[in-house]
């Protein structure tokens, strides 16, 4: 009997490059679904007549798309490189899509961000006439964001899965569910924190929905991935994960059962949005991981042309 024969690599090199994003990307994942998860929040408060979490979701859309812009023009290097990005539209790329969709979300949730500001605005004159064309101006904003808000939170994750990092690409059926659900449970924690419990009803439900949504996509992540599950569990990425999971479940915990209280409230929501930071991290940490390792990119090829048909 020949025994099985050891992987090897050609002089054990990688195969496909380590991604050469940085981890403004990591961050640039993050504030985008909070970004998104906040505006879904506000646009809620508004129609139902919240103001407080009204004004806690438009604020912290704006600020998180704003840092988002940050992390991404950092991360390309000079500004000019986003704005040449606009001089395209191409729909079959992520990366173009996802500029005009950040680009559109960021115009509409200024908008509404603005509009908190009418009632300290005089009534006279001109001043006065924009005061009163706020609210309606906010609405149209705050809604329009909204509308933008699912393709804010998932673009990234169909941008991931279109390269060749063996992790990332494998996950797409799954990745968009981990961030979207990511998305959702920062959203909800925002108002957890900074809208008083008689408001952040909504922003609880949103919080906990999210929170199983991530848990359980991510979980598919780790185990039904086969050999590229590994990066996910193993190394830094595992122990991120791991991180993300804990304060996830306690946050969705003290959204659902201590919800009442405002300190727990707060502290539901604080555990929330470490845990979506922990997730993005590790999922950014696992696709490096799993470029590394060239068994991850060619074993599993090998697994899929022994199990393709002859012919």
């Amino acid at each position: 009997m020949v025994p099985p024969a050891e992987f090897r690599s050609y002089y054990g090199r990688q195969v496909v490059k380590t991604p050469v994003w940085r981890h403004d990307v990591a961050a640039y994942l993050f504030t985008g679904g909070l970004a998104a998860g906040a505006a879904l929040v506000a646009a809620g408060a508004d129609l139902t007549g919240r103001p407080a979490l009204r004004t806690t979701g438009r604020l912290t859309a704006l600020a998180a798309i704003g840092a988002s812009g940050y992390f991404l023009i950092n991360d390309l290097g000079r500004p000019s490189r986003f704005h040449h990005m606009l001089r395209v539209a191409k729909p079959t790329s992520p990366m173009s899509v996802g500029t005009w969709v950040f680009s559109a979300f960021g115009a509409a949730a200024g908008v509404a961000a603005v509009a908190e500001a009418a009632p300290w605005l005089p009534r006279d004159g001109v001043v006065g006439l924009a005061a009163r064309a706020l609210p309606a101006a906010g609405r149209a904003g705050g809604l329009a964001a909204a509308a933008a808000a699912p393709a804010l939170a998932t673009y990234t994750a169909v941008l991931l899965s279109d390269t060749a990092t063996p992790a990332w690409h494998e996950a797409y059926p799954r990745l968009p569910f981990v961030f979207a659900g990511s998305a959702l449970a920062s959203g909800g924690a925002a108002g957890l924190i900074g809208a008083p419990i008689a408001q952040a009803g909504p922003a609880r439900t949103l919080a906990v929905a999210g929170a199983a949504l991530e848990l359980t996509a991510t979980h598919g992540v780790e185990h039904r991935m086969g050999l590229l599950s590994e990066p996910f569990r193993q190394g830094r990425a595992g122990r991120l994960l791991r991180a993300a999971r804990l304060l996830t479940a306690a946050g969705a915990a003290g959204a659902l059962f201590g919800g009442r209280n405002r300190v727990v409230s707060a502290l539901s929501g604080a555990a929330l949005l470490a845990g979506s930071v922990a997730t993005r991290y590790g999922v950014f940490e696992a696709g490096k991981a799993s470029a590394e390792d060239p068994k991850y990119t060619v074993l599993p090829q090998r697994e899929r042309l022994a199990t393709r048909p002859p012919g």
